[in-house]
Parts: C-alpha cells; structure tokens; sequence
C-alpha cells in the first residue's frame, strides 16, 4: 500500500518533494500495527511547505495544521478514502519530526526485540482507549520518547 500511495503523491507534488518516507508501525516488518500507513513528504526548506500544501490540497487531502507538533503538518486522505487509510505528514529535511520519525523507525527495525516490546505496549494501550486515537497516541507517547532517547544515542 505505501508503494501505491507514494506514486501517486510523487506524481501529485511533483519536485517539491525530496522523498517520501514510510514511517511509522507498519514500516517496521514483525511490530503489531493498525493497518494505517504513515507517510512523510519531506520538502528542502520551510519555504516549500506552503506549496506541499497547496498541491496535496489539490489532490483532495484535507490539511489539519501541525496538530500540536510544531514542523509536522497534518493531513486527512481525499474522499471517498476512510479518515484513517493512512496518515500524511508535510516535514522538512533534516526538522525534528522528520529526524524523530526516520530516528524511531529505524531504531525498532534494528532492534527487533524493542519493537516486540513496543507492539505490546501498543496492544494494551489499543485494548485500554479503544478508537480514541488522542488517548492512544498520548498514552503511548512517554515509551516513545524512551525509545527516541535510546534511539538518538545508538
């Protein structure tokens, strides 16, 4: 599915994009994940963020701001995909998010024992908060940045 969704978004930004990353859970092979791809267009500089906007706008994704994650521009898939198909980052080369997201992937790829352990902590925080994705994303962020701490030393 990441390799369809990301032709589709080259063709649709274009050069603005430098790559497209996948990120997240099922970037990682073996780590229990929803079936929702993470993806990062990443752009040069913040000049080119407008414009990503502007062309991912024009494909149908619905921009949501950084979602209090200062670098990191959200975006809801176009119609008639479900809300949670998959999750559209905007992120500038070499920013935090992007450094976090490539950090936290590769970190669990290499480490297959971590991601074992986080695929458990995500299993039991997905049966405590149910579809209430804030929560869940909120109660699992301080094993994160556990992980982004390991990782960013290793």
């Amino acid at each position: 599915m990441f390799d369809q969704l990301r032709e589709e978004l080259e063709q649709g930004v274009g050069d603005v994009a430098v790559a497209i990353e996948h990120v997240g859970s099922t970037a990682v092979p073996g780590l229990a994940a929803k079936p929702i791809i993470d993806l990062d267009v990443v752009v040069r500089s913040s000049d080119d963020v407008p414009t990503a906007i502007r062309l991912l706008e024009s494909l149908g994704y619905r921009h949501e701001g950084d979602l209090g994650v200062p670098g990191r521009e959200a975006f809801l898939p176009p119609p008639p995909l479900p809300q949670h198909h998959h999750h559209l980052f905007v992120v500038v080369l070499g920013s935090k998010p992007y450094r976090d997201h490539l950090h936290l992937r590769d970190y669990l790829r290499a480490h297959p024992g971590e991601a074992h352990k986080y695929g458990e902590v995500k299993r039991t925080l997905a049966e405590l908060v149910g579809q209430d994705r804030n929560a869940y994303t909120e109660a699992k962020s301080a094993h994160v940045e556990e992980m982004l701490a390991r990782a960013r030393g290793s």
